[in-house]
């Protein structure tokens, strides 16, 4: 029985991803480095310091740095992406998350965030979505990035549910993967060709249903259990 709902933030709830690519675009070009039109996909869904790694691969600079010169680099970008996300507002949500949040609500669905970013907290109260969620991953608790499932089942021990009570939702491939390898039921939010490994797949949250949503599920979970596993 569906009980929870985990989202990914950045793509899924609102698209804070583009001030995050923007700072780190900035960062990239202080450093002399030329980011490819991959970028913006390589960058998805990846932690602060994993995002940095790609980025100074690019610039072929992995080595040019110390850890601790690493970490003031990362806090740079983290300063200049608060400042381009200080006048977001619940204008900001992207279509269809209000009303697919309330429904879950009434239907009394637990509610969690699995994002990389630190600043997740910071964004949703901007949102004023921060009291809709019964859960926050801290991603300083985790050990390893998506598409590792450490994060979205850690969302899942936090809302006290079993891995066949919850439905994640991402945008990005990795987080998919990560979705998948917990061995949750994946709702993939963009293109169908990137997000194929999805149990269920809609092009934007625009077209998201709680009922469509939900029975999707159903069948999922009904095919889980003919084979043995639910």
């Amino acid at each position: 029985m569906l009980k929870g709902f985990i989202f990914d933030l950045d793509g899924v709830v609102t698209d804070s991803a583009k001030y995050h690519l923007a700072a780190w675009g900035e960062l990239a070009k202080q450093l002399g480095i030329t980011l490819p039109s991959t970028a913006n996909a390589a960058l998805r869904g990846r932690s602060r310091m994993d995002s940095l790694a790609v980025i100074l691969s690019y610039g072929h600079q992995q080595n040019q740095y110390s850890e601790a010169e690493k970490e003031n680099l990362a806090d740079k970008k983290n300063q200049r992406y608060l400042q381009l996300i200080a006048n977001m507002t619940p204008a900001d949500i992207l279509p269809g998350i209000n009303q697919l949040l309330l429904d879950a609500k009434a239907q009394h669905l637990k509610l969690a965030i699995a994002s990389a970013s630190k600043n997740a907290p910071t964004i949703l109260r901007q949102l004023k979505l921060f009291d809709q969620f019964d859960a926050i991953v801290d991603p300083a608790s985790l050990h390893r990035g998506k598409p590792d499932p450490e994060i979205f089942i850690k969302a899942q021990h936090l809302l006290q549910l079993q891995v066949n009570e919850v439905a994640s939702f991402e945008d990005a491939s990795a987080g998919i993967a990560a979705i998948n390898a917990a061995g949750q039921f994946s709702v993939g939010i963009g293109d169908a060709k990137a997000l194929a490994a999805a149990d269920y797949f809609v092009a934007n949250t625009g077209l998201l249903r709680f009922e469509s949503v939900t029975k999707a599920f159903a069948k999922w979970q009904s095919a889980l259990n003919k084979r043995g596993d639910g």
